[in-house]
């Protein structure tokens, strides 16, 4: 470990700490094993321009181990951009929305011109329907949310069985979400 140290001081760099938790791995039993198996580390040059630069834990999902999340901040805007959701297509609604958004009229004779209209209508049309939908995002948040509050309690005290069970459900309803 000397060594190890001695290694990370000649090439100076320095350690980023970790947000929101204590450790990063589970064994998942009950009592559980909690350790910190990760640690992360970045050289001065690049936290003068980047003062921002963190690292959190997010939500231990369907592995042991707790995924971490580097984060180096800009005040680059972002434009906003529509990303197709797989899961639309299992909406019992989605084969009426799109053919209905195709086949609105549109004052175009120029074929290519046609065909781009017809898309940004069914990308217009599907972001409109899609906002009254309950969001897929805000669920596996919200179930994030708590399985990350169920990882924080075990790391104060042993969870109930009746809190186990819980948990083990809440993983179950993330990995459906998911898919």
């Amino acid at each position: 470990m000397l060594l190890f140290n001695e290694a990370l001081s000649a090439l100076g760099v320095i350690e980023l700490p970790l947000q929101w938790k204590k450790f990063t791995w589970s064994n998942k039993q009950l009592p559980p094993l909690l350790e910190r198996l990760d640690w992360f580390f970045t050289y001065v040059e690049w936290t003068t321009i980047f003062p921002e630069t963190f690292v959190s834990t997010l939500t231990m999902e369907t592995s042991d181990h707790v995924p971490c999340l580097i984060t180096a901040s800009t005040n680059i805007p972002k434009g906003k951009i529509f990303r197709f959701e797989n899961y639309l297509m299992e909406h019992e609604h989605f084969f009426n929305v799109v053919p209905h958004a195709w086949s609105l009229p549109l004052p175009q004779l120029d074929m290519a011109k046609l065909i781009t209209e017809k898309f940004k209508n069914v990308r217009r049309v599907i972001r409109a329907w899609q906002s009254h939908l309950s969001s897929l995002k805000a669920n596996i948040s919200n179930v994030k949310l708590i399985i990350t509050f169920m990882g924080l309690l075990e790391e104060f005290r042993d969870l109930t069985l009746e809190e186990w069970n819980f948990r083990k459900i809440l993983d179950e309803k993330l990995i459906s979400l998911l898919q």
